[in-house]
């Protein structure tokens, strides 16, 4: 079945006029987009921040009168913002496509580093004797295909592969879908914790240590608040550099002596602050490793 599409570039502040108007007119599914690829880092807690320009499309299976409907919208917006225009709203006619077919098509089995693969449901393991992380890209919360989290796994893959991860404890600080706890398990890790302030992320990191076959009691998921004032050989915190730098004491604390810690979630122009912050603890930094405008930081808690 073919659909209608209306589409409109709008600033922030327009938003919920214009999707109440299209939701009115029966729109199947309304979306909002970032136009110009601005990322919005650090919103406020509670807060959902929209782009300075934004892409606003509703879809509608009623293919009838488009002209008449959008008279109707620009009158109803006309009666509640009569001193500004309505933004032009343009329309095209969707193919009958398999919508859910195409977006599968899109993800393939992702490398990370040496042996770890990121292997959506849908497709067979490229190397079955390599380590195969089952996680389908499209969930929340992260999947692997961002700089970010790419980094923190090829980085687990490295300590796996110089033997550095076998038998450990990990710490996932800001766990998310839980993908780098689940990934170093699967790379010989011994026990694992993710901890976030999202109870939906834990419930998705559960779900999928679940769908990778670890074990309740090989990963242990809670709140920060409750999270064990332990020590951990590993402890890897993929979230943003504001929050790493206030809580830099507090993860350094959680570094056993002679454990290693890695840092993402960083923009190139903020890593000196967060690395200055981890040296101030005592930490023994490497070399940032940046990739498309993001940084990884690690680093080394001594033994003494």
């Amino acid at each position: 079945m073919p659909w209608l599409q209306l589409k409109a570039h709008i600033a922030p502040e327009q938003a919920d006029t214009l999707e109440e108007l299209l939701a009115a007119e029966g729109a199947s599914a309304i979306t909002l987009q970032d136009a110009h690829d601005e990322p919005v880092f650090e919103p406020e807690r509670g807060t959902t921040p929209l782009w300075n320009e934004t892409v606003l499309t509703g879809l509608y299976d009623d293919l009838e009168d488009v002209e008449p409907m959008l008279d109707r919208v620009r009158q109803a917006w006309a009666a509640e913002i009569p001193d500004e225009p309505c933004p032009e709203i343009e329309y095209e006619l969707l193919a009958d496509r398999d919508w859910e077919r195409e977006w599968m098509d899109g993800f393939t089995p992702l490398r990370m580093g040496k042996r770890l693969w990121i292997v959506p449901s849908w497709h067979d393991a490229p190397d079955p004797d390599a380590v195969n992380l089952l996680l389908d890209p499209g969930l929340a919360f992260g999947t692997g295909t961002h700089p970010t989290t790419a980094l923190c796994l090829e980085w687990l893959d490295e300590l796996a592969n110089e033997g550095l991860l076998h038998k450990q404890t990990i710490l996932d600080f800001g766990c998310g879908s839980g993908i780098l706890a689940i990934a170093a398990l699967k790379l010989g890790a011994a026990h694992a914790v993710g901890t976030d302030i999202d109870p939906q992320a834990l419930t998705a990191s559960r779900d999928n240590a679940a769908r990778n076959g670890i074990a309740d009691e090989a990963l242990a998921l809670c709140l920060p608040e409750q999270l064990d004032a332990g020590q951990y050989s590993v402890v890897v915190a993929n979230i943003l550099a504001g929050p790493l730098v206030e809580l830099a004491p507090s993860i350094t604390g959680q570094i056993a002596p002679g454990g290693r810690l890695a840092l993402s979630g960083i923009l190139a122009n903020q890593a000196d602050t967060v690395f200055d912050a981890y040296l101030a603890q005592g930490l023994r930094m490497d070399d940032p490793v940046e990739r498309d405008g993001w940084v990884r930081l690690t680093g080394l808690r001594p033994a003494q």
